[in-house]
Parts: structure tokens; C-alpha cells; sequence
């Protein structure tokens, strides 16, 4: 069995036609290639993706037990391993452990003030909106939902603002999985271990000072982990989540009309796009604990299994037949499940709707700048996520004039 590649130009094209040939071709649990030579399996099956995230049994998130790592068919300077390669944080672990970081992450989460950050979000989108507003053309992707969602970040884990375009250039080579992402993570490390070294002594109203006082007591190590966890996977897909309800924005003309004319809110519409176009399409990973036969394939002890979140959520034997999602519907996978649902998903979702909601106000005859066939894809097996949005728009002194 020919694994598909699940990487480079593979990734840049229709991504829905290519997890439904292997839906065709494999049933729910597919074999791919996330770098040459290195095999892994993607679970495309809505009921297939629920049991690996509940099964810890049977999948572990414990990337150590990767066989492909253990053999050497990983090379060191792998670009996956920014993604992949073991770190103390609740992404590698299970059990016990898994529930005693989930703790600390989640309880800082809850302590955020809600309206703080929105209002801060506000700010921030006027402030990126403000500095096209005079051009009358924009490439939202680069100067707006990319930056937003990563300033929110620095705020939130308490890094001031002139180091957030620093960290938007790491995480994106991180996620892209390329020859720059090794130099991405080391950049991350280090912006994140300056900052865990700064709150030790001087701690503030922050995730990273609540990290470090946690009851669980989560060592400073853990916490710079963590950070990079909230940083990466928490909020990094709400760019792509923001991007892509833009592109159907400018691309489908019922979306923007119910959007635009109040049939769907802002709300809803997140949600249809979580079902149409995931911002994380696969997810790593899982970790077979022993030699078991799932979703119609022979898995074998230390096989890695992707989450196929986009896939999974196109999978037919959920979607009504006739495609149509239900507005509110929040079933999809897009976050995850079990266990390990995304802790981040709520302060996630307040910057994506700030996002969509403060540009449709303040930038409300705008216009996609290129036919939508040139708009193209990174080559990310992690993201959906395009490399450009250029847009037009007419011209004005600020956002808000």
C-alpha cells in the first residue's frame, strides 16, 4: 500500500478532493508521507477521529513512542519536529499528568477578563485597520488576521507589543513545517524563555504569571512549553479561521448576503466556515500503544495517527446529504475532542468574531483584488492557510473616518 504524500505541493491545491480520494480509496484511515520516508496515517472518519481522542489506551499523545523517531527515519533537523517532537506540555501527555496540566492551562484561561480582551482586540484591529485604511488595498492576510490574532497572544501571556511581528514570522515557519521552521522554533524558545525568566521576578496580570503560581506547580520549563502551546495551537489558527471567513466573504456571494444581511451572525458563520474549511486541518498526533486493527488498516505499535480534522468533518456519515449545515451547529471537530479539546477555543473564537465583525464595519465595500483562482495555499500538512488576500477597497484617512 503506496502511502500519499502529505506534504508540499500536495498541499497547495484542493485539499478537500485530495482527503476524499483517500476516503475513497482507504475507508476512515488512510497511509500518507509526512516527509519522504516518513509514513504516519490519517483518520478522515468523523467516528474514527472521536475514538482516537477518547482511546488513551490505545493512542497516546506521548510522541516518544513515535517508531518512525525510535528507528531514525526522522532525521534530527526534521522540520516536523517543531510540531511533533516531544515537549512537557498537556499536547504529550495522558492520564494523570495530561489532567494536572490541563488544570493550569484551563484555570489561567478561565482567568482571563473577557471584556478586556475584547476590548483590547478592538483596539488592535482598529490600529492594523488604520494603517491600510488610506491605501485603499491591503493584503489582509499579511497586514491584518495574521498579526491580529498574534498580538492578542503577546498581550495575553504578557510580552509587550513591539515583540508580536517577531513572533508572527516564528510561528508561521513552525507551522508551514519547511526548511525554516527549526529556525521558527528557536526563535519562539527563546522570545518565550526571556519572558518566563522576566515574570519569575516580576509577575503581572498575565497567563504567564498565573502559569508560574499555579497550585500544580508547573516548573519553568513547563511553563515555557505551555506558552508556546497557547502561542502555536491556541491562538495561531485563529488567523486562518479569520482569513478564511473572509475569502468566503469575498468569494460567496449567499454567505456575505445572510452575513451582511443578518440572516447569519458573526457567530454562525465562524461555525460554517469550521465546517467548510477548517483553520487546522490535520493535527498532530497520536501514538499506538500496541498492534490493533482500526478503521479497516493494520496499526501497528508506535504508527503516528494525524487527526484529519477538516477531512473528519466532511466525512458523509455525518453530513446530511445534502451538505447544508445548520447554523450554530457546533459538532465539528475543528477543535478537537475529548480530553484534549482545545482549552483555547473560546478566546479563540472573541478574536476571529472581533476580527470579522470590526472589519465589516469599518471596511464595508470591500473587494477581493485578484481573481479568486490565484488565490493559493502555504504547503502545510498542519494549516489551511493561504499566502496571500489582497483586497480593495475606497480609500479613507483612518479606519474609522
Amino acid at each position: 500500500m503506496t502511502p500519499t504524500a502529505l506534504h508540499g505541493e500536495a498541499l497547495t491545491g484542493d485539499t478537500e478532493a485530495l482527503y476524499e480520494r483517500l476516503r475513497a480509496e482507504h475507508g476512515p484511515v488512510a497511509p500518507v508521507e509526512l516527509e519522504p520516508g516518513v509514513p504516519a496515517w490519517l483518520v478522515l472518519g468523523y467516528r474514527e477521529l472521536l475514538e482516537v481522542t477518547r482511546n488513551e489506551e490505545c493512542f497516546s499523545h506521548d510522541s516518544r513512542r513515535w517508531r518512525a523517531l525510535r528507528e531514525g527515519l526522522v532525521r534530527p533537523d526534521s522540520p516536523l519536529l517543531p510540531m511533533m517532537g516531544y515537549r512537557p506540555t498537556v499536547l504529550f501527555a495522558d492520564g494523570p499528568e495530561h489532567r494536572r496540566l490541563y488544570r493550569a492551562v484551563s484555570d489561567g484561561f478561565a482567568r482571563l477578563d473577557q471584556h478586556a480582551l475584547r476590548r483590547s482586540t478592538v483596539q488592535l484591529s482598529g490600529m492594523l485597520l488604520d494603517a491600510v485604511a488610506p491605501l485603499g488595498r491591503a493584503d489582509l492576510l499579511a497586514d491584518y488576521a495574521q498579526q491580529l490574532p498574534l498580538w492578542a497572544a503577546s498581550r495575553m501571556i504578557g510580552l509587550p507589543d513591539g515583540t508580536a511581528p517577531e513572533l508572527v514570522g516564528a510561528v508561521r515557519a513552525m507551522v508551514d513545517s519547511g526548511p525554516d521552521a527549526p529556525a521558527g522554533n528557536a526563535t519562539l524558545q527563546r522570545i518565550l524563555g526571556d519572558l518566563v525568566r522576566h515574570k519569575r521576578t516580576e509577575p503581572g496580570e498575565d497567563l504567564t504569571s498565573w502559569l508560574l503560581a499555579h497550585p500544580e506547580g508547573l516548573s519553568p520549563e513547563e511553563v515555557l512549553h505551555h506558552l508556546a502551546v497557547i502561542v502555536v495551537a491556541g491562538n495561531g489558527p485563529a488567523a486562518n479561521w479569520t482569513a478564511a471567513t473572509i475569502r468566503l466573504l469575498l468569494t460567496d456571494a449567499r454567505f456575505r448576503s445572510h452575513v451582511t444581511g443578518g440572516r447569519l451572525t458573526v457567530d454562525a458563520a465562524l461555525d460554517e466556515v469550521l465546517w467548510r474549511d477548517a483553520p487546522v486541518q490535520n493535527f498532530p498526533g497520536r501514538y499506538a500503544t500496541r498492534d490493533l486493527r482500526f478503521g479497516g488498516q493494520h496499526i501497528r505499535e508506535g504508527d503516528a495517527l494525524l487527526l484529519g480534522l477538516a477531512a473528519a468533518n466532511r466525512d458523509p456519515a455525518v453530513r446530511p446529504p445534502d451538505g447544508h449545515i445548520v447554523p450554530g451547529n457546533r459538532s465539528h471537530l475543528a477543535f478537537g475532542a475529548g480530553p484534549h479539546t482545545c482549552p483555547a477555543r473560546d478566546p479563540g473564537r472573541l478574536i476571529a468574531h472581533t476580527a470579522v465583525d470590526t472589519l465589516l464595519h469599518r471596511l464595508p465595500d470591500l473587494r477581493l483584488a485578484v481573481p479568486v483562482e490565484e488565490l493559493a495555499y502555504r504547503p502545510s500538512p498542519w494549516a489551511r492557510a493561504l499566502t496571500a488576500l489582497p483586497v480593495r477597497f475606497t480609500p479613507h484617512p483612518t479606519a474609522t473616518a
